[in-house]
Formats: structure tokens, sequence, C-alpha cells
């Protein structure tokens, strides 16, 4: 017979009521992530220790509730925090070759795998238990904050950047910034987008702090000067590192790209969940696609999911990139380096029978002209400019000295996009809107021709925790907005009409702009209608 779900099997055995599925089915629309058991323990319906244990049975699975006294190792030795928060696991105890480890999912194949290999690698077997995803978040959290390695108390130079970069990587930083200032080193972490200031080093140490740097960099020590490197030691990451001398010394920024990292499904980063959208949107020869957003705001990161939506073994992929940030089998991806450029690259890469080109990104007319040309000869071209929506994609180009015929004819979709951070789910505080936020809400939908319905929704505050940074936000996550050259917009663009008319035009059909996809992401729960404002100052 088959399984019956966990949560009706919960209720046969007299573990919970009817009622406390109902709230956390209404909760999970808000947390999709979460599985019901999880959802149970946090909503606290029950005891703990039983309802884990009571899941395990139903699940034919050994089950733990863990507390610190029960990690038996230093977890560090043989898996990092890294890896295992990627994977929802934490190991707690070794005897007699086997080690004891507790899954949040011990049904995803690919996560038990990944941890069961690497300790195996490591001459331990495996022995797999379930516990709350919660659970192992809330042990690695005290697990960092209890952990020896702590950035102030480090003496030596070499040790503390160690630590600082780990704990970097702990903490989901996408960059390291050392800054000097009058009379410290300032050290801070930008995560989903913002800066959090670390730690403040005695200023009597910034030389050898510097010193350190540019050595593990690859640069020159004695150059007073901006420069490049690359940090390669850590083996899950590709470190670049930039030196820019200021008024207090030099100051380093060191960009975390993790290696080997999996790639997002287009949905799940924000796109439009539907198919017929995303096939009208990426076409697959003779035309172009580009990617318009600031610096910073996931286009390589979409790019690469479109293309990953894209690929199967008939199709050849060529990537062009400036560093090769994701792996993906499969693909050929070609990495440029000082000797070479995105131009020089795309020349050899036409000459390799590519279906799909990605290239990294057109910043000169020379490689938009080659781009829109591979465009016009059967290949399809997926690149990145630096504009601010995607109407003005089609100004750039012109900038560029892309004719208005070759623009018309070649360019299929462009597509912007902005990161807005993501409500934490451990501290949300919910509520129903105000009837300012209504108003706002309501009066921006009209301005577009959309109406929203406020029936039964309600947003959140942000409170903050040890989770979130204090931020009241975790993680972030796309706002999209799809302009699909059409024949009327095609007229308009081969007849030098202003941007305006083309967006007139654009708003008659499916286009809409970025602040229609954050709406109804702040309608969904995601995210805040506060955070939205800080990212596109829509009040």
């Amino acid at each position: 017979m088959a399984r019956q779900p966990i949560g009706i099997e919960l209720v046969r055995r007299g573990i919970i009521t009817e009622g406390d599925i109902a709230k956390a089915l209404e909760y999970q629309k808000t947390h999709p992530n979460r599985k019901i058991g999880d959802i149970l323990n946090i909503l606290q319906v029950t005891d703990s220790y039983t309802l884990i244990k009571v899941i395990g049975e139903i699940l034919d699975e050994k089950s733990m509730l863990l507390d610190r006294s029960d990690i038996k190792i230093n977890i560090q030795d043989y898996i990092s925090t890294d890896v295992l928060r990627q994977n929802k696991a934490i190991p707690f105890e070794i005897d007699n070759g086997r080690i004891k480890v507790c899954f949040a999912d011990t049904a995803n194949r690919r996560t038990v795998e990944t941890i069961r290999l690497l300790l195996l690698n490591k001459g331990l077997v495996m022995d797999k238990y379930i516990t709350f995803e919660s659970n192992i978040e809330e042990i690695l959290k005290s697990l960092e904050g209890s952990s020896k390695n702590d950035i102030k108390s480090t003496s030596d130079i070499t040790g503390m950047i160690d630590t600082v970069i780990k704990k970097a990587m702990d903490k989901r930083a996408s960059d390291i910034h050392f800054e000097p200032m009058d009379d410290s080193l300032r050290i801070r972490y930008r995560i989903d987008g913002e800066l959090y200031t670390v730690a403040n080093i005695e200023k009597e140490k910034q030389a050898q702090v510097i010193g350190r740097l540019k050595a593990i960099s690859n640069m020159h020590q004695e150059r007073q000067e901006s420069q490049d490197g690359r940090i390669l030691v850590y083996p899950d990451y590709n470190i670049r590192v930039s030196s820019q001398p200021n008024v207090y010394g030099e100051k380093f920024v060191l960009r975390l790209l993790k290696k080997n990292a999996d790639v997002k499904r287009l949905f799940d980063l924000g796109f439009p969940n539907n198919d017929e959208l995303v096939n009208k949107s990426f076409n697959k020869k003779n035309s172009v696609t580009i990617m318009a957003a600031p610096t910073g705001e996931g286009k390589t990161t979409t790019l690469y999911s479109i293309v990953d939506y894209l690929n199967k073994p008939s199709i050849n992929i060529t990537t062009i990139e400036d560093p090769v940030e994701i792996r993906i089998p499969g693909l050929n991806q070609v990495e440029i380096d000082a000797k070479t450029t995105f131009l020089d690259s795309l020349r050899t890469v036409l000459r390799q029978d590519p279906d799909i080109i990605l290239v990294g990104e057109i910043r000169d007319a020379e490689t938009a002209e080659i781009a829109m040309q591979a465009g016009q000869t059967g290949h399809y071209v997926l690149s990145t400019i630096h504009t601010i929506d995607s109407i003005e994609v089609i100004t750039r180009l012109r900038k560029m000295g892309i004719s208005n015929y070759d623009i018309a004819s070649t360019l299929a979709t462009s597509v912007s996009q902005r990161l807005i951070r993501k409500i934490c789910p451990h501290c949300a505080k919910e509520r129903i809107f105000t009837q300012e936020e209504r108003k706002i809400i309501s009066d921006i939908g009209r301005k577009y021709g959309v109406e929203f319905d406020f029936m039964g929704k309600t947003t959140y505050d942000a409170v903050g925790c040890e989770h979130c940074n204090n931020s009241g936000y975790y993680d972030r996550i796309g706002i999209f907005e799809i302009l699909i050259i059409d024949d009327s917009i095609r007229e308009l663009i081969i007849n030098d009409s202003s941007t305006l008319k083309i967006k007139e035009e654009a708003l008659k059909g499916t286009y809409k702009p970025l602040v229609i996809d954050g709406l109804n992401k702040v309608l969904k729960g995601v995210t805040t209608l506060q955070e939205l404002n800080k990212k596109l100052v829509i009040f």
C-alpha cells in the first residue's frame, strides 16, 4: 500500500489534530520550502521529541532531536559548515568507524549521497538519522557562535585572515571588505546585498594584514597602486581580489565565487512560473536575448539558469565568461584571460559550430556588433548589458552604433531584473496591510492596468534574529520585467521611435515593469513593501 502523507498519519495516530494541519498548510503558503513536519515543530503544536520520534517511525528511519551536548565530534574536521548547511545535515557522533548524521530530508538521495561519499573518503561509514531542518539550523548557529576561531581573538595575522574568509563563507557573504580607516582596519561582509561590520582591527596590524592579503592573492608587495589578484587556496571557492589605495591605506575587496555551485532552476530565482512565457521569451536560434541590470543584481545567475533550461544533448552550447563561475556538465565553457577579450573569444567560438552562445557581457560596440551578427546567422546568443531596465537595452544598443534594423530583426527578448531580500521565516511578524499600503499598491496597479486582490492577503514586519544577522531578511529573490520584441515594437524600433513610445506600446501586450512583479511578491508574503521601496523607490 502507498504510504499516507505525514500529516494524515500523524492525525491518525493522535499526535496532532486536523486543525494543526490546517495551520501548517497556511504557514506553508508563505514558506513553501518548509516541510510539514518542520512546520509543525516551528508552530509547537506538540512535544518536539514525540513529533520527531513518530515521524521517524512513519518514515521507517532512525530519528534524533539534537542538542548541543549530543555533538561528540568537531564537525569541521569532517565536513565544512557551508557544505552541511547546503545539504541540511549535521554529523554528531562516531563509534567504531561509523558516523551518525542527522538529515532534514533522508528521502533526498542527492544530499544523502553527497554527505555519504565525503565521509567515506575519510574512511567512515554513515548511519543516517532524520531530524527537523530548524534543529539543524539551530545547532549550526550555536556552533558558529562558540567557535574558538573568533576574529578578534585570533592573534596571528595568517590565522585571522583565514578565519575572516571562512566565516564569510559560512555566512553566505558574496564579498569581504578590508577598509583602512583613520584609527582602525574595518572588516565588513556583504550578505544578501547589505554590508555588515564584523570586526575592527587595530591600526598597527593594518600593514601586516595588507601584506598577507597581497601574498595569498599573488600581488606585488611593493606596489602602492590598484591591483587585481586571486586566492585559490580554498578548494570550494575561487576568490577574486581587488585593491585600491585610499587616504588611510590600501582597501581590499574579496569577491567569493563558489566553485561547482548548483545551477538554480529559473523559476526558483523568482522568474514567472509559466512555461509558455519562458518558451516564448527564450528562442533557440536566429536571435539575441539580453539581460539588463546594474552590477550585482544577479544577471549572470539568471543566464546560467536559462542555459540550463535549454541544455540538451542535441544542442552545442558554448559560454564565454570572465570568470567561469559555475561549471555545467555538457557545456563548452571558455574563460577569458589577460591575453584575450570577449570579442576575440566570440570570433573563435563562431568557428566551433555552436547553436547557443552565452557571452558574459557586451561591453563595447565591436562585441555588440559581432553578437548581433551571430544572432542573424542561425545562432541564439545570450548576454548581459548594464542598463536600468529592459526597454533601455534598445537605447544602449543604439548608442553602441547598432542600426535600428539590426536591433529590430535580431533582438528577440530583453529581460531586466533586481534582487530583493526575502523576509526571514524565523522572525517575521505577520499583520494585515495598512490602508496607506493598500493605496500605494492599488495606485501603482492602476497606472499599469493591473488590479491587485487583497482578499486573504497579509504582509510581514521584518523583526530580526540571529538567523538573519538581525536584519529581518534572509536570502534574495529576483523580480523581473520581460520585453518580447513583437511586430508592433519591431516597427517602432525601425522607425527610430523613442523608448517612451516603445514602452507605451509594450504595456498594451504582456510587458509589465519591474514594480508589478515586485508587488506580486509582496502580496505573496515573499518580501515587504519597505524592501521593494528600498530597491525601486516607489513611494
